[in-house]
């Protein structure tokens, strides 16, 4: 509906710059809003206001000739006019439209034809979008900070998705460097703890201390009989390496299915180093001039994109740094062929993006073809008392645990609850809860009643009955509730914020349970039976679509 309103008033274009004396720009943006008092109509435009500037004309008078254009002019379709039942001018120059009682029939009936399809767009026009998230050192399980990025993710994935967008997901393995070294270190002491008894905490001070090092340690002693005690240690550290890395990362991959979630793509990072890729974008930055070479080391000039630093890539040891092989991994994604990268970073990397959009740009790239999401931490509280934890000491919580506890569809669904930008509180035993208290068994509870209603019906859903018959202020709730949903998806995919759709299912599911405690479906009016039906199955196929976005089970029965 949102849309067929936009277009009229795009149709008013033409005759709107004749009257007004200007020319409207090609990419002239204008605000299209539901306003919050329902007594300003289902809509309404800021057109007038926006168009002030141009027209050098007061905003009401604008408005005015923008509603006698829609209102009298014969080259406005028909079609786009039929769905207008008034329009208003209110305030200094606000558009406000009242629609007719047939738009609202169309959308019933556009959500009872497109069912699964309801809400999908080609807004996204196929472009080509990769996700990197969670992207964990695989030194040791996943935790709550990584199931919450894989949460939002896997989720703004099938968001993006729906708006028509190509759209994979990649891991980055960071398979390379200090940690994995230590990780190293740390299972091959656990190791040869198991050789000498296991009475000494070998491990080294700045090493990994969890119990899982122990037990990787136990179990690759027992695979391998005990016998890289004889080997040359820097040989054995690195099996102990290999074999760590590979049984996390296996574990990784378990855990992140637990909650709904596999990726496209397991980017390694030694692969870059191997291939070459490090060193070739090095090169293409030094030969665009935007390298420099002091006190023996190699600097990246990053503020000539803004920085507050410039940054070294390469140290006067010839060590590289952190941002040299993330800058080659970058351009490793534009060069597959990707247009817009989504980053999700924990917020310890906020002084990290600046650089890394430099270098971008510095590559060529445009700084709106990357953006970088840094999703706050979670507190896990457990009967109102914060859970506390120490990664590195390795008393946490793992995802595993979280998941086990609660279940997968709580686990993601509040993780998606709160901005990225917004630290999270999870309560544990409200997301245990088998009450509507739990706000996603209070959605779950939404479609799990729907699903009895219509069992109960035993009918046909028939989306061409009397939808005029629909005039209480609950019903009439519902059905602009569901006109939004497209709308929805659009805005939460252009600005990468999951979130919008958990509270806008949060909302819908509200406004059910108020228009089942208010209005009979079923009763011996058989045709309101009918138009309550279609409605009821109406919201049960937008709940199941927004559900199967966040990735949370719809079940029939609760």
């Amino acid at each position: 509906m949102r849309d067929k309103l936009r277009s009229l008033l795009l149709a008013t274009y033409k005759s709107l710059e004749s009257q007004l004396g200007c020319r409207i720009p090609d990419d002239f943006q204008f605000d299209l809003d539901v306003p919050k008092n329902k007594t300003h109509g289902d809509f309404a435009a800021n057109l007038a206001l926006r168009l002030k500037s141009l027209a050098n004309q007061n905003p009401r008078e604008i408005a005015r000739t923008i509603k006698q254009i829609i209102e009298q002019e014969a080259a406005i379709p028909k079609e786009l006019k039929s769905i207008v039942k008034e329009i208003r001018v209110e305030g200094p120059g606000f558009l406000n439209f009242f629609l007719t009682q047939n738009s609202r029939a169309d959308v019933l009936s556009r959500i009872h034809t497109t069912d699964r399809d309801y809400g999908c767009s080609d807004d996204g026009k196929g472009k080509k979008v990769l996700i990197e998230f969670v992207s964990a050192n695989p030194t040791g399980p996943l935790t709550i900070a990584h199931g919450r990025q894989a949460a939002i993710g896997d989720t703004l994935a099938r968001i993006l998705s729906s708006v028509g967008c190509d759209v994979k997901k990649e891991f980055y393995l960071n398979d390379a460097g200090r940690q994995i070294n230590l990780l190293g270190q740390s299972v091959w002491a656990a190791y040869r703890m198991q050789h000498e008894g296991g009475e000494s905490d070998l491990i080294p001070a700045d090493g990994y201390h969890g119990e899982y090092i122990k037990i990787y340690g136990k179990d690759f002693y027992t695979q391998t009989k005990g016998t890289l005690v004889n080997e040359v240690v820097d040989v054995a550290i690195q099996k102990c390496t290999q074999y760590a890395v590979e049984v996390t990362l296996n574990q990784i991959k378990e855990d992140l299915r637990a909650i709904g979630v596999v990726f496209d793509f397991y980017y390694e990072e030694h692969q870059l180093h191997e291939k070459g890729k490090v060193e070739s974008a090095i090169n293409t930055l030094q030969k665009k001039g935007y390298l420099k070479t002091e006190e023996g080391a190699l600097w990246f000039k990053s503020t000539d994109f803004g920085d507050d630093k410039d940054r070294v890539l390469k140290k006067s040891n010839g060590e590289l740094t952190y941002l040299t092989a993330d800058i080659a991994y970058h351009l490793s994604k534009f060069e597959r062929g990707f247009k817009q990268l989504v980053n999700l970073w924990g917020p310890d990397h906020h002084g990290y993006v600046a650089r890394l959009k430099a270098a971008c740009q510095a590559l060529g790239y445009p700084p709106a073809a990357i953006t970088i999401l840094l999703v706050q931490l979670t507190t896990l509280y457990r009967n109102g008392e914060p859970v506390r934890m120490s990664t590195r000491a390795g008393q946490f919580v793992t995802l595993k645990e979280l998941t086990d506890e609660v279940g997968a569809d709580a686990a993601r669904f509040f993780f998606l609850m709160r901005r990225v930008e917004s630290h999270l509180d999870f309560d544990l035993e409200l997301a245990k809860a088998k009450s509507q208290d739990n706000p996603v068994y209070y959605l779950q509870y939404a479609h799990a009643r729907i699903a009895g209603i219509l069992k109960n019906a035993d009918r046909t859903i028939e989306p061409s009955c009397r939808v005029e018959l629909l005039t209480a202020d609950e019903e009439i709730a519902l059905m602009k509730q569901l006109a939004e949903y497209p709308e929805v998806l659009k805005q939460a995919a252009r600005s990468f914020e999951p979130f919008r759709l958990v509270d806008y299912l949060q909302g819908l599911a509200a406004l059910f349970h108020k228009f089942y405690s208010v209005c009979r479906v079923i009763s011996e009016d058989s045709e309101l039976t009918k138009v309550r039906l279609l409605l009821t199955d109406c919201v049960r196929i937008v709940l199941r679509n927004g559900l199967e976005i966040l990735g949370i089970s719809h079940p029939d029965k609760m």
